[in-house]
This record gives C-alpha cells, structure tokens and sequence, in this order.
C-alpha cells in the first residue's frame, strides 16, 4: 500500500457575518465549499497543494476583535468554483468559464471549535508565532499556510471542543471567505 502525504495545515479567512464558524457547525454535515476566493496565490493553495486530510484554522476576520476561532479539515479537493460562472452572483467573473475555469474551491468539514478564541493582538503575543504569516504586516491572503509548529501553538492555545450537528442550516453555502 502506498503512502499517504503529510497533511499541510492552513489558515482560512471568513468574515463572521457572511459565514462564522457557527454557520459550519450548522451546515448539512458540519461541511461546506469554500467559495468566492479571488486571489490568485490564495486560489492557487487551494488548487495545487490541499489535499484530503489538511487541516485548517478559522480565523473571523473583519471582526471586533479578528480572531482564530476553531479547526477545519479538508474534505473535498479543489474543484471549479461554479459561482464565478454567474452573472448575479457577487463573485461573477466573465473570463472564467466551465471549459476554462478561473477560480476553484474545496470544501471543509468542522472539526472544533476553540473554547478560547485567539485575539491577532494576543497571537503576536505567543512565542513560536513570530514568523507566522498571519502576523506579518501587509498579509491580507484569505488562505494560506502555516507550519505544523503554529498550527500546534495555535491548537494548544484554543482548547478546541468538538460539537454534534444540529439540525438545522443558517445561511446559503456561498461567500464564506474575506475578500483578497
């Protein structure tokens, strides 16, 4: 049997009032696509390097305050993102079509949720974290990698709690992610 890869670990931006982590937690099977990514770097670790298995950290941006809040896993690999096809939806983009697809997306199923969500101003508090993407000054990518080091600090600092499904869907499944 072959091997399978080293999980990669992420961090991926939404803003909570378009789609929080509790919208995942509500969503049909704890899973959703993450759309409406238009950056091309963002678009292409979304494309080219997530796989199965990678993990990810939610981070609520835009937010008071902008925070990491809790744990996702990739479930499906990058695929077309179909929305970019549609004319009235706000991530429309004309030069992307079905034969020549522009923007892809993958989707992530909740993990946790951290009991402590971790503030920007206290992450650049945390020693191990100097060199993490996220604090850099200028960094806006809506995704983008962190080493399993920070994802480990990160994870120890939040004491993540694991949540059953509810019943229930909040929101539709699309614009889950901030801008850039």
């Amino acid at each position: 049997m072959g091997r399978h890869p080293q999980p990669e670990y992420w961090l991926m931006k939404t803003e909570p009032d378009v789609f929080s982590i509790d919208d995942l937690i509500a969503a049909p099977h704890q899973t959703t696509c993450w759309d409406g990514v238009r950056n091309y770097q963002a678009r292409n670790f979304m494309r080219d390097r997530m796989k199965l298995g990678d993990r990810a950290l939610i981070y609520h941006s835009n937010a008071d305050p902008s925070c990491v809040v809790g744990i996702a896993e990739v479930c499906r690999v990058a695929y077309p993102d179909h929305l970019a096809w549609n004319p009235s939806d706000p991530h429309f983009d004309p030069k992307s079509t079905p034969q020549n697809p522009r923007w892809f997306m993958v989707d992530i199923r909740f993990e946790s949720k951290f009991e402590q969500r971790l503030v920007l101003s206290d992450l650049r508090k945390i020693r191990g974290l100097e060199s993490m993407e996220l604090l850099r000054k200028g960094s806006r990518l809506s995704v983008q990698p962190v080493t399993k080091a920070e994802f480990d600090i990160i994870v120890s600092h939040g004491n993540p709690q694991s949540i059953q499904a509810k019943s229930s869907t909040k929101r539709s499944q699309s614009s889950k992610r901030a801008s850039p």
